[in-house]
């Protein structure tokens, strides 16, 4: 038994929970990781982030009061160890919106529609305390992980970041840098449940909003509609992004470039991460989502506000081609 296993086993104990049998049931991209706990009819969740990982447990916990308090559904808290990083959670079953679409496509329209409630509903709450607010700069400087790790692991070169990060610093700034809210950053269908028994919007159960921050309006949404696991249809993502509009009395022409610059953004970062996932983390599983990202990111690009950031992207980026994809993949684990 390792160190961390050893220290799981003493927190669930002192918890009660030590007789629990203990299954494996998801991780993620980050060092976290999940167990689900039977014990007799009860069931609970380990959730299991080193510290010093990126994922603070004293965050999550804050962010998960926070959404009870305002009608919202994060887990419940059973048992906490802060110092060590285990939490033991309020088990919300098995209906990830991801899994429920799998077999039930047709719910799509339906599903989403409250999960955009739920953002028009945490939109107009004053957001929780001590979140972090970047400017247009730190936004355009975390996509440069595209160069960074994504072109790098195509071309093996470096590239002068300084043109594609001042044509997003622009853009941002013109288009999608207005008021904050709060937003979650990872809302999308595996982060998301379906709890039908419970009333009104707190059926959909939330998940991994620990890096939950200070952000622009659209970001989440584009997280949801511009999801790089599943595809969303387009019919869905145009009607989303009316419900949107409508609950929170945006106008519709001027969120179209907002929009279409936080998925640019989301894209080109989403792209870095999983080529460093794979050659940093040895993680291959994440390169078949390329694909979709690339597509995601186009779309975006195709926007005529962003013409000048989609001349630079178009200039520094490769395509994702077949040979492109496994030349990543040859690199897995390989700049640890």
């Amino acid at each position: 038994m390792n160190d961390r296993a050893a220290l799981s086993h003493a927190f669930l104990a002192k918890a009660g929970w030590g007789d629990a049998d203990r299954q494996f049931l998801a991780g993620d991209a980050s060092d976290r990781s999940y167990d689900r706990l039977s014990w007799g009819s009860k069931t609970a969740v380990l959730m299991d982030a080193p510290p010093g990982k990126g994922d603070d447990t004293a965050t999550f916990l804050a962010i998960a009061q926070h959404l009870s308090a305002i009608g919202l559904s994060g887990p419940n808290c059973y048992a906490q160890d802060l110092e060590n990083g285990f939490l033991l959670l309020e088990d919300l079953g098995d209906n990830i919106y991801a899994t429920l679409l799998k077999s039930a496509p047709t719910l799509e329209n339906s599903l989403y529609t409250v999960a955009t409630q739920v953002l028009a509903h945490l939109q107009c709450h004053p957001p929780a305390a001590n979140l972090a607010n970047l400017a247009a700069q730190d936004w355009a400087e975390a996509a440069c992980f595209a160069l960074d790790w994504y072109r790098f692991a195509i071309t093996g070169d470096r590239t002068d970041p300084t043109d594609f990060r001042n044509a997003l610093i622009d853009a941002i700034s013109r288009h999608a840098d207005g008021p904050r809210v709060m937003i979650l950053r990872d809302f999308h269908a595996e982060n998301l449940l379906w709890l039908p028994d419970r009333p009104g919007l707190a059926r959909v159960g939330l998940l991994d909003f620990q890096l939950a921050q200070l952000g622009q309006p659209g970001y989440d949404l584009v997280s949801l509609l511009q999801d790089a696991r599943r595809d969303v249809s387009r019919e869905t993502e145009a009607a989303m992004i009316g419900v949107f509009c409508n609950l929170t009395g945006t106008a519709a022409d001027s969120f179209r470039p907002a929009y279409a610059t936080l998925g640019a953004q989301r894209a080109l970062r989403i792209l870095g991460i999983f080529a460093r996932l794979c050659l940093h983390s040895d993680k291959p599983n994440y390169i078949p989502l390329i694909p979709r990202v690339w597509h995601h990111l186009q779309r975006n690009l195709a926007e005529p506000e962003l013409s000048p950031l989609a001349r630079i992207c178009a200039r520094l980026l490769p395509e994702p081609t077949p040979e492109a994809l496994a030349r990543i993949g040859a690199q897995c684990g390989h700049f640890r």
